[in-house]
């Protein structure tokens, strides 16, 4: 199943990101460091050009910490490009970003004009309590739920820097699939157009592969099952999620697992990595490839019939 959301709003939001953006002298764009590369917005390089740019690592405290070193890493290889790395309730840690971007910035004369920076991420990544962090006071909306922020905002930081705030927007389409996927896992995506069964069976088929004793330490479970769909069944066993007739609930399981990762009761877990997110690459460049070979040659088998048929 394809996962795509992208509402109104959305739409609108990144329409006028690519008005002001021109005005801006550095990005900061804030990433859930449990799924770096799905939660980084491809539209983000294309509206920023050269200008030097912030990775935030949100929720280090939710994600694999030898995952996201991997990851800072592969990110900080761009050219302007630099990570750092922060916990949801660690003031000093969030400050350190205003310094980072006045090295970023060595040039800019705050004397005479304001630092302008923009602060970018998708929807419920954290980027309201790290501005409100940043501000020292209440100065974005926060929730639980994705989409709280609606309307650009200009917030005065300290030391005459000038904070750009966005809504959370994601992209059309979410390619590849997986990271569709990811982002519903982490809570990106409303609940309310999701199918929670589905999106907690990649759950749990991921989990097997990747963390199995965690797994195996969080249920209780004396052996590991094959797959995700036999992970279900024993949580329900376990838990005792049974419906009419002893049939597992796979809604109630699902829901005991996508919350207990996004708590970070299941233990510190990243859902992708770099090695990953190459391979899923060269296999969706394959995949268009052969795709695009298959279109060519029904054009050209469509294309003879059609000049036999002008003959006759």
């Amino acid at each position: 199943m394809a996962i795509n959301w992208f509402p109104g709003h959305m739409h609108k939001a990144r329409k006028e990101i690519k008005q002001v953006m021109p005005q801006m002298d550095l990005i900061i764009e804030v990433l859930d460091a449990r799924i770096p590369f799905s939660s980084e917005n491809p539209l983000v390089p294309a509206l920023r050009g050269d200008k030097p740019v912030i990775k935030v690592l949100n929720k280090r405290d939710l994600a694999d910490p030898e995952i996201t070193e991997r990851w800072q890493a592969r990110l900080e290889r761009d050219q302007g490009v630099r990570t750092i790395t922060l916990t949801h309730n660690q003031r000093s840690e969030a400050l350190s970003i205003l310094q980072l971007a006045q090295d970023m910035t060595p040039d800019h004369d705050r004397q005479k004009s304001a630092l302008r920076v923009m602060i970018l991420g998708i929807p419920n990544v954290g980027k309201s309590t790290i501005i409100n962090t940043l501000a020292g006071r209440p100065a974005a909306k926060t929730g639980n739920e994705p989409a709280v922020t609606r309307a650009q905002q200009a917030i005065k930081l300290p030391d005459n820097i000038l904070l750009y705030d966005t809504p959370g927007f994601l992209w059309p389409k979410l390619s590849p699939e997986a990271c569709g996927y990811r982002l519903a896992v982490t809570g990106a995506i409303r609940s309310a157009v999701l199918d929670f069964e589905d999106i907690a069976l990649f759950e749990a088929d991921y989990l097997i592969q990747a963390y199995p004793e965690l797994v195996q330490a969080r249920y209780g479970l004396s052996s590991l099952p094959e797959d995700g769909l036999g992970l279900m069944d024993a949580i329900a066993a376990k838990r005792r999620f049974f419906g009419r007739g002893g049939i597992p609930d796979l809604h109630k399981v699902s829901e005991v697992l996508l919350n207990e990762f996004r708590s970070g009761t299941l233990g510190r877990i990243s859902l992708e990595t770099p090695e990953m997110v190459e391979r899923e690459a060269e296999q969706a460049e394959r995949e268009a490839a052969e795709k695009a070979a298959e279109n060519a040659a029904a054009g050209e088998t469509k294309g003879k019939k059609k000049s036999r048929s002008g003959k006759r």
